[in-house]
């Protein structure tokens, strides 16, 4: 009886400490925010530079995603990988009209999420934080909107 309790709690644990991706970040303010503090909402989370041409082409669609959704079920967040200093990249996402959260992380090709072979590199976390898409290269408003609808349509199928 108390192996078996064991194992329903060892078991639990498992799937509660999946629930999340634990990633930290700093924001272009310095304050430190988790990726977990977005659960309950679909995280779009896109690795950019301001020196590739890519990632400057899909910020507005990224932005206009983040506008349609952000008060509702989905959320954008930048990841700039560059050590720039804060009023250069205050003055890009000005200049570019980027209004979702920007956060800092040096380059690495290891994150939370995975690997980061190139950019742009853009992961789709669900809202009960678990990682479902990974694109390396640019993404639409499109993309991610079809991805999200086929996946909620498949949960309702399993359930």
């Amino acid at each position: 009886m108390k192996f078996k309790l064991l194992i329903s709690i060892l078991l639990f644990s498992l799937t509660f400490s999946a629930f999340a991706i634990e990633m930290e970040l700093e924001n272009i303010d310095g304050t430190a925010q988790n990726l977990n503090d977005f659960k309950g909402k679909w995280v779009v989370v896109n690795f950019w530079a301001t020196w590739c041409p890519p990632c400057i082409a899909e910020m507005p669609d990224l932005q206009q995603f983040h506008d349609d959704h952000a008060d509702k079920d989905a959320i954008v967040i930048g990841i700039n990988v560059e050590d720039l200093n804060d009023d250069a990249l205050k003055s890009f996402l000005e200049t570019y009209f980027i209004t979702y959260p920007v956060f800092r992380k040096p380059i690495a090709t290891e994150s939370a999420l995975g690997t980061v072979p190139g950019l742009p590199t853009t992961f789709l976390v669900s809202p009960q934080g678990k990682l479902e898409a990974r694109q390396v290269g640019s993404v639409t408003a499109e993309m991610i909107e079809n991805f999200i609808v086929k996946w909620e349509a498949k949960q309702l199928v399993l359930q």
